[in-house]
């Protein structure tokens, strides 16, 4: 089977854990980058990568990387791919364009000449070209280029991974699905260890650690762009998606419980519950968060927190946080508490000493993740557990 080399995007901040989820699929090469992870692999590779990873955003395979100075060297790159081997004069395409520390003046520009390139190779080669549809085309081409290097690759994924093709309703600042298993992975949850979003919104958390814990490969439900190439391999995709079923555990009785003090929020929750067909593993009920008590003896809460200026919650936050400090110190011995938030304030009004800072991407938006271990009868980790990584 031909290697392919490939990169998968991902929220930046969950680099490791995507590289460990390439790994154990046996991808070879696994380097992390800025925003991603370079890999190398057969199409079973790629076909695992899509249907496996809770974490990458999309899975791209490098088609042809080349030295620049111009945008005519971009083209001639472009050029040189034989595109007939990968897509359809009658499938339609789009072209963008992402750089660092890139030379060139327009990236606009630069995406236009792959596009133009695409085209004059399908005339050269079939006699005409294909359509540009900018919205849902068959294809993505995406370019990448640096301060020395242009690399051309196609989109494996079609739509983002965090589509996982059921959530149907959210709140006013969901989290993706990909974003929130990196950050459970970063957590140190496991499958067993009991799980508590206090904050649950529309139950993303809650969704992706149960679909974890029954071993459903989050990507089982849906498309993927792959199955458009001209090289996709029918037989080999069926045998791996078949695998992934057979391997999902039958119901179970979840330790997950999630709750939130809106009705609206617990609404969309269960939809989104029922349209993952989990509506009986999860428990989840419409409860103020100052007025939980820990479900079990001991696990993780994590819960994303509003912030940001748009939602016009910031001091009452503020005014908040000192009460789940309390709640925490008194209702969660032996928990351990992760929030989420961009409030680089929150150790301080909260009350509590953290054990870990891990700064992650939410969009564009620079955030922490807080974590508070909660030892009986003390709010203070030792300090062999304090470990900043900021």
């Amino acid at each position: 089977m031909s290697e392919f080399k490939f990169f998968a995007s991902v929220p930046r901040g969950l680099e490791i854990p995507l590289s460990l989820e390439l790994s154990k699929i046996g991808a070879s090469n696994v380097q992390i980058a800025d925003g991603g992870v370079h890999f190398k692999g057969g199409l079973d590779i790629c076909y695992k990568a899509n249907l496996y990873t809770h974490t990458a955003g999309r899975i791209y395979m490098a088609l042809g990387a080349k030295n620049y100075r111009t945008e005519r060297d971009i083209y001639e790159l472009a050029y040189s791919i034989d595109w007939n081997e990968w897509f359809t004069v009658k499938q339609t395409f789009r072209v963008d364009v992402v750089a660092t520390n890139c030379l060139l003046t327009s990236l606009n520009f630069a995406s236009l000449r792959i596009k133009d390139a695409i085209c004059d190779k399908f005339r050269k080669t079939e006699g005409f070209r294909p359509n540009v549809e900018p919205h849902s085309p068959d294809m993505r081409i995406r370019g990448f280029i640096d301060e020395t290097q242009v690399t051309i690759f196609i989109d494996t994924s079609g739509e983002a991974l965090f589509k996982r093709g059921f959530r149907e309703r959210t709140n006013i600042a969901p989290i993706r699905e990909n974003l929130a298993c990196g950050l459970l992975f970063l957590s140190g949850w496991d499958p067993g260890t009991p799980l508590l979003d206090p904050m649950c919104g529309s139950g993303t958390f809650l969704i992706e650690a149960a679909k974890i814990s029954l071993r459903i490969a989050p990507g089982s439900s849906r498309k993927f762009a792959f199955e458009k190439l001209k090289n996709y391999d029918s037989s080999l995709w069926n045998t791996i998606l078949q695998e992934a079923i057979e391997n999902e555990l039958d119901d179970a009785d979840l330790p997950i419980y999630g709750s939130d003090i809106s009705e609206s929020a617990i609404e969309a929750a269960k939809t989104n519950l029922e349209n993952a067909g989990l509506a009986d593993m999860v428990k989840l009920r419409k409860a103020n968060i100052l007025d939980l008590s820990a479900p079990a003896e001991s696990g993780i809460m994590i819960a994303n927190l509003p912030y940001g200026e748009r939602m016009g919650e910031v001091d009452e936050m503020r005014l908040l946080y000192p009460k789940i400090g309390n709640l925490l110190k008194h209702g969660f011995a032996n928990w351990k508490a992760c929030f989420l938030t961009s409030d680089l304030k929150l150790p301080k009004f909260i009350g509590l000493a953290t054990s870990r800072r891990i700064p992650f991407k939410n969009g564009n938006l620079d955030c922490r993740m807080y974590e508070f271990k909660m030892v009986e009868g003390s709010n203070k980790p030792s300090k062999q557990e304090t470990s900043k990584t900021e």
